[in-house]
């Protein structure tokens, strides 16, 4: 399997070649006195004014930063110096900030192309095409409360932006596919970035999967097998191992996931700060907290380079019936283990977390969440009186904000992002309306009893 190359490795490694994981350096990544050529997969006849180059130069560890490895190949299974059986420690992209243009954050592209390419001097190089993802709309529904609605994406999910980083990372590996392990969000959309970059998708979800979302992933071609929770991770690793498919989830006791996928997720915080400024808080729905990471990193940078006065605290928001960020953070550990019990709000229902929530959520001076399934159906149903319909696990921040009891000192908006369609809900499609009686009289009683008078 050969590695493109972009630029030489800050290490000074070779990209090219296939092996074991690259050799960690320690202290500071050499920057490479080149230009960095544009990022494959750029659409043609961008602005000139927006930076479409990656200026990415190394993966660092989470678990200690000193630890640094070569850009590519990227790190599936976190940081194998820092990790241990107790504890996985993932890995994050660093970048060459010094070199970042002026007007990042107010430049725009001049012509049609996916949103994400406008941010591209932030992310890892973006080798695979994109469908449109991000530039998702900021909605104000009174009170100073902002919905952020990332059901606008191309899947209909944030899960766009983290496929568009991972799918790349998959292009630039030479890798035949991808597999990942969903239980709905997440395999869709990599069955459909997969599609567009040509490449095979293996989808292990549960036996619990709603039809729409069976038919919604295996439309794009993608092979789906649903098999019990506890196979998913192994098999991921077995497929990755066996096939030489590139794996866009997690594969590590303690939630890792992909390197470059959490990455994506801070266009979310450019796009806030491009709309709104600085929030005083962002709600966020949690599940295994790459969101809350990317949102978190993504107003870090701004407010490291200058374009921010600081960083909104970060709220996380779970289901009661599990909540292992929650845990994390009253025990003081890096990470939790829970039971989970019976919720609808599948998509975030996690029993173990992993510790970029619990960076994000301590650094930005926030705090941990959780709600029940009727505060989330409450949120739901507020949203959908707002033209907005979303499923119940999306709802999570909105419930998270209207469970606290008084303004919890913010001074300024407050952002609430929403994660995902109504469409991709277990009960969705599951019922149809009665035939109703066409009668002038009968019509005018229905009127009546929704309330409505002529």
């Amino acid at each position: 399997m050969r590695w493109l190359a972009w630029v030489d490795d800050p290490s000074g490694v070779s990209r090219a070649g296939t092996g074991p994981a690259p050799a960690a350096t320690t202290g500071p990544a050499r920057r490479d006195p080149r230009p960095v050529s544009a990022s494959p997969g750029a659409p043609a006849g961008d602005s000139p004014a927006v930076d479409r180059r990656s200026l990415a130069t190394a993966q660092r560890s989470l678990g200690d930063p000193e630890i640094r490895y070569p850009l590519l190949p990227p790190l599936v299974s976190g940081c194998p110096r820092t990790s241990t059986d107790a504890m996985s420690y993932p890995v994050e992209v660093t970048y060459d900030y010094a070199r970042v243009p002026d007007g990042f954050l107010t430049a725009r592209p001049a012509g049609p192309g996916p949103a994400l390419d406008r941010w591209s001097a932030l992310l890892p190089p973006l080798a695979a095409p994109g469908l449109g993802e991000g530039g998702t709309p900021l909605i104000d529904i009174g009170d100073g409360v902002y919905v952020k609605d990332e059901s606008r994406n191309p899947t209909w999910s944030h899960k766009d932006r983290l496929n568009r980083c991972t799918v790349s990372a998959a292009v630039a590996a030479g890798a035949p596919g991808v597999v990942v392990a969903s239980s709905g969000n997440h395999g869709a959309s990599a069955a459909a970035y997969a599609a567009r970059a040509g490449l095979r998708c293996v989808v292990l979800t549960s036996a619990g999967l709603p039809p729409a979302m069976a038919s919604f992933v295996t439309a794009y071609g993608a092979v789906v097998l649903p098999v019990p929770v506890a196979d998913r991770w192994p098999l991921t690793r077995w497929i990755a191992d066996a096939y030489g498919f590139h794996p866009v989830s997690n594969l590590t006791p303690f939630h890792t996931g992909h390197a470059y996928g959490p990455e994506g997720y801070k266009t979310v915080a450019y796009e806030i700060a491009a709309d709104l400024g600085m929030p005083a808080a962002v709600f966020l729905p949690t599940g295994y907290g790459e969101l809350l990471f990317g949102v978190w990193k993504g107003f870090s940078e701004l407010h490291r380079l200058g374009l921010l006065p600081g960083v909104p605290r970060l709220f996380s928001c779970e289901p009661a019936a599990g909540g292992p960020l929650a845990a994390a953070l009253r025990s003081g550990r890096p990470g939790a283990r829970v039971e989970v019990g019976p919720t609808d709000a599948y998509g975030i229902s996690c029993p173990v977390g992993g510790y970029r929530g619990v960076v994000a959520v301590r650094r930005s001076e926030g705090r941990a969440l959780t709600v029940s399934d009727e505060d989330m159906r409450r949120a739901r149903d507020e949203l959908a009186r707002r033209g907005l319909w979303v499923e119940l696990s999306a709802a999570a921040g909105l419930a998270g904000l209207r469970t606290l009891p008084g303004p919890d000192g913010f001074e300024g908006p407050v952002v609430c992002v929403t994660t995902s369609s109504g469409f991709k809900d277990t009960a969705t499609g599951g019922e149809s309306p009665a035939p109703a009686d066409p009668s002038r009289e009968a019509v005018r009683e229905r009127l009546r009893s929704a309330g409505i008078r002529s």
